[in-house]
């Protein structure tokens, strides 16, 4: 989608037959202004965290045509895997040829296998944790922070302590708050109205088919724009990108 004034694209529209039906704005060219024109503060750190909403990890994909009507399934969410492939870039760059460990968890299902395939095997593993406002300081000798990047500025979290020498991983915030605290019980999607607050009791959603494949193409378009790339081994992963060798992690 384009700005009728300037013909700038300002935002993609997502309308797919199995999909839920969405625009997504650009945030480095959409900003929210009030009314009166006057920019109001962004929300602190602290705030947001109590404000935000979490991203779900898993989504309901509907289908059509089958014997029994429509339905759906549960997937990952497409927001998850660009989050992810993203994310993976500055995880390969900071991990400068050694093998990476993640926390165990959801962020080990989302990172671990991808990082294990696409880095040397090693008994000394560099160490990524999760870090961010509200979370306890990370210990010393950590090499990478898995962080929040404010979805009003844009810009990433960083430690009190300027001075620390890890490697920050940018994470949407949506994202990260929901790896720091996860939610697992999802409400299902139902027709109708249900009061405010009150989740209906039904089953709970079933995981995804499949493990989880960071997004092939923001991988790739993130990692070709950092200086890092020109590295021969990272030009060696940009090289073996292809189906045949990257299929499971992409």
């Amino acid at each position: 989608m384009v700005c009728e004034t300037c013909n700038l694209p300002v935002a993609t529209r997502v309308d797919d037959c199995s999909l839920w039906q969405m625009v997504r704005l650009g945030s480095d060219v959409v900003h929210r202004v009030p009314a009166e024109g006057i920019h109001a503060a962004p929300l602190s750190w602290a705030e947001l965290a109590e404000t935000e909403e979490k991203t779900p990890p898993f989504e309901p994909i509907a289908t059509w045509g089958g014997r029994l009507g429509p339905n759906h399934y549960w997937s990952w969410s497409p927001r998850w895997e660009a989050a992810a492939g993203q994310a993976l870039v500055h995880l390969l760059i900071a991990a400068q040829g050694q093998p990476v460990k993640v926390p165990d968890g959801l962020t080990a299902d989302v990172f671990q296998r991808a990082l294990d395939g696409l880095l040397p095997a090693d008994s000394l593993k560099r160490r990524a944790v999760l870090a961010g406002p509200g979370q306890p300081s990370p210990d010393t000798g950590i090499d990478i922070l898995l962080v929040p990047v404010h979805p009003q500025t844009g810009r990433t979290w960083t430690p009190a302590d300027p001075t620390a020498p890890a490697y920050l991983v940018p994470l949407p915030l949506g994202v990260w708050l929901w790896l720091v605290s996860p939610e697992w019980n999802l409400p299902v999607p139902a027709s109708g109205r249900t009061a405010q607050n009150v989740l209906r009791d039904d089953p709970l959603p079933l995981l995804p088919n499949r493990l989880f494949r960071a997004d092939r193409g923001t991988f790739q378009h993130t990692l070709v724009r950092q200086p890092a790339v020109r590295s021969p081994w990272l030009r060696t992963i940009l090289a073996n990108l292809t189906q045949s060798t990257s299929a499971g992690f992409f």
